[in-house]
């Protein structure tokens, strides 16, 4: 029987979904610093972004290193535990870049794994919680209100922060600097809080089983590709708009405003789209995000101004929460259907697929880097995201075959 999910709600999840989502809402607010504010960091204190690229290759390499640890981990160690020093992590590596002298190579590869580790406990573990704690049909408004939530504070943090470094602390690079270590002060707090309330709820560890695959259904194959695409982009998309607004405008308090106001609409249409759409609509939520990110790209790469950077920012705050409320929920339900068929453990998926991810975000890392070492940083920022955005349209018709085999699967499990 059909279920609409336009009368999904609050109501509809458990406790210890409430407290993950509550968790994760109180940790947004370090999300903002740690995608944009450490990025223009690293821009004001070397300008230069193959640095900046460098940096997050470190992180994209810690990842995943840091999910397969997590399967041993999770044999030995509370699942609360890792999750929480997870979240810590993050804030130990943002105190690590701070304390350092210059920014060079050795100090961006120690600070850039300290935070792959920190967001690899969080996201290896964030997964199985949230698959745990959810079932398919309140996915959608699972992540529309997560994604509500984080877009709020994303609109309301950058411009805080943007116009304290810039304002509160004087003109001059030292004084600006400053400004980084109390926000990482802060940062640090705030971890310590959402670890806190994260141990009000109570929460089952995986089962102690094999977790190392090779060989997968070929419906995973599927989301492998999927999973790879959608890290060509993260190879570099998260700094990138920090790298851009630091070149056109070398302004904290002008990169926090643009963020902010363009999180703000995003947050409405997240919401909508949250409480609002089924399963069924998910192939036309995920292509609207690739096409929105494209066309963002595609207006950077032709003007490469002031005026491209704005359009690029608030076709980019749109696209990301929209591929990630659709892609999210195909992902998690691919785990539900081949974990009962290959009779495995949910985080072996998991695992996997962040692999895939690291694939491909290490091509878009890899891609930036010559373009930019080869030619020049200004033809990458303008081109290599262009690159990507044509790249990732490929999603459209592999998600859609992967959806129509993942429903077949499903109603035949059903029968």
């Amino acid at each position: 029987m059909m279920v609409d999910l336009a009368k999904v709600g609050w109501k509809d999840f458990n406790r210890n979904a409430k407290i993950l989502i509550l968790t994760n809402v109180i940790y947004a607010f370090v999300l903002p610093v740690i995608d944009i504010f450490v990025a223009s960091y690293i821009m004001r204190n070397s300008n230069d972004p193959a640095k900046v690229i460098f940096y997050q290759l470190a992180i994209y390499t810690g990842i995943p290193i840091t999910f397969y640890i997590n399967g041993y981990l999770l044999n030995h160690i509370n699942i609360k535990r890792l999750f929480s020093f997870g979240m810590l992590l993050s804030g130990i590596s943002m105190v690590f870049m701070m304390t350092l002298k210059e920014i060079n190579y050795y100090g961006l590869i120690g600070a850039g794994l300290i935070m792959g580790m920190s967001f690899g406990l969080y996201w290896a573990n964030r997964d199985y919680l949230v698959l745990a704690t959810t079932k398919d049909r309140t996915r959608n408004f699972y992540y529309g209100l997560e994604t509500f939530f984080y877009t709020i504070i994303a609109a309301v943090v950058p411009v805080i922060i943007g116009w304290y470094l810039v304002s509160g602390n004087g003109d001059t690079n030292e004084a600006v600097n400053a400004g980084y270590k109390v926000v990482t002060g802060v940062v640090f707090l705030i971890t310590i809080i959402a670890s806190i309330v994260f141990h009000f709820g109570k929460y089952e560890k995986p089962k102690q089983e094999r977790f190392l695959y090779f060989k997968f259904h070929h419906l995973w194959n599927k989301m492998l590709q999927l999973a790879l695409l959608k890290g060509l982009a993260q190879g570099f998309i998260v700094t990138a708009p920090a790298m851009l607004m630091m070149k056109f405008f070398n302004s904290e308090g002008a990169l926090g405003t643009a963020i902010s106001i363009g999180a703000v609409i995003s947050a409405v249409i997240m919401l909508l789209l949250g409480k609002y759409t089924k399963p069924k609509h998910r192939l036309i939520v995920f292509s609207a995000g690739l096409i929105c990110f494209f066309f963002a790209s595609f207006f950077n790469g032709v003007l490469f101004n002031t005026t491209g950077v704005i359009i690029f920012m608030f076709l980019l705050l749109i696209a990301r929460p929209v591929l990630d409320i659709a892609y999210f929920p195909i992902q998690l339900k691919v785990i539900d259907i081949l974990s009962e068929l290959e009779n495995r453990n949910e985080f072996s998926y998991i695992l996997n697929h962040e692999f895939g991810l690291y694939v491909g975000r290490f091509i878009g890392a890899v891609t930036f880097l010559i373009i930019a070492y080869f030619i020049n940083t200004d033809i990458a920022l303008r081109y290599a995201l262009l690159i990507i955005g044509v790249l990732q349209l490929i999603s459209i018709p592999v998600a859609k075959g992967l959806l129509k085999e993942q429903n077949q699967l499903d109603h035949g499990s059903e029968r």
